[in-house]
């Protein structure tokens, strides 16, 4: 018989990690938003880190199947941004999180519908841990539903089938994290730019470097963690985990983010606020903990957990 292991490894690592950090690109991309509309902003963005991604996705060798598939999921991703930022410009930072991590209860019974994978008992109830903690922060937050509620729960189910069709992909045939997020960061560039020129409105002109410090300093967080690294660290995890629990882990999320707004924002968070942050990374931790009956199993191959 093996020992007992714990099944929290580097994947689930760098899930939180990026959760910690993409919870971030909620404040700082509302502050980017007093500067440029949702389309300049994305262009501006996505634009970058497919440049700087560049050396990665050049060297994709892929079916047409293949391509066509990471196209598909680089659609997904423009779409999910969209709603987010548009959701943005009507709702708080600390609430746009909250609302986006309803997609832990789209992922599970999206993945069981097209993938097969039935949620194990700790993964449904810390899915519902989490809510509760949703609840409580919304509760603790003093916040109330406003205009963009309806574009941040689209959000949330885009959000949903993304992580579900990513982890399709990975099981079909892996692609490199970095040269999926190279390829996703060209689709959301190029179809926000499309929007930029055919809607004058929503073109704007940038700030220089002297002016527009707070604005360039926005764009390079923005580019640098929570595209390249945080977005390329969920393409890696939907490698190795599956897409119930890469969206568990990034369920921190909404509580990483509900604190970065408070204390970056100054968005009010109460006791009650607190208490569904902690219920929420705990929810997370309850999710990776090993079970009794896993600690006896041989341990898993790469991509089953």
């Amino acid at each position: 018989m093996s020992q007992p292991r714990s099944t929290f490894g580097w994947p689930d690592l760098l899930l939180v990690l990026s959760a910690l950090v993409w919870a971030t690109s909620y404040g700082v991309g509302q502050s980017a938003l007093h500067w440029v509309p949702v389309p300049t902003l994305l262009t501006l963005r996505f634009g970058l880190a497919w440049l700087l991604l560049a050396p990665a996705w050049l060297r994709l060798r892929l079916t047409r199947a293949d391509w066509l598939r990471v196209f598909r999921l680089g659609g997904l991703m423009l779409l999910t941004l969209a709603l987010e930022c548009w959701g943005l410009l009507h709702t708080s930072a600390s609430h746009a999180a909250l609302l986006i991590s309803l997609c832990l209860v789209f992922t599970p019974l999206a993945e069981w519908a097209w993938l097969g994978r039935r949620p194990r008992s700790a993964e449904a109830i810390a899915c519902a841990l989490s809510l509760c903690g949703v609840v409580m922060l919304t509760a603790g937050g003093g916040l109330h539903l406003q205009l963009g509620d309806g574009l941040l729960l689209a959000a949330a189910m885009s959000r949903s089938a993304l992580g579900v069709l990513t982890r399709q992909q990975m099981l079909r045939r892996p692609v490199p994290a970095l040269a999926l997020t190279g390829v996703q960061s060209g689709v959301v560039a190029f179809g926000a730019l499309l929007a930029v020129l055919l809607i004058p409105a929503q073109s704007a002109t940038l700030p220089t470097l002297s002016a527009g410090a707070g604005f360039w300093t926005a764009i390079a967080w923005l580019v640098i963690a929570c595209t390249l690294f945080a977005t390329g660290a969920q393409n890696l995890g939907a490698r190795y985990r599956s897409a119930t629990r890469v969206a568990l882990l990034s369920g921190c999320e909404p509580a990483f983010g509900a604190v970065f707004a408070a204390l970056w924002l100054d968005d009010r968070l109460g006791s009650w606020g607190w208490s569904g942050a902690a219920l929420i990374i705990g929810a997370a931790l309850l999710a990776v903990l090993p079970s009794p009956r896993q600690s006896a199993l041989p341990p898993a191959q790469p991509g089953t957990a």
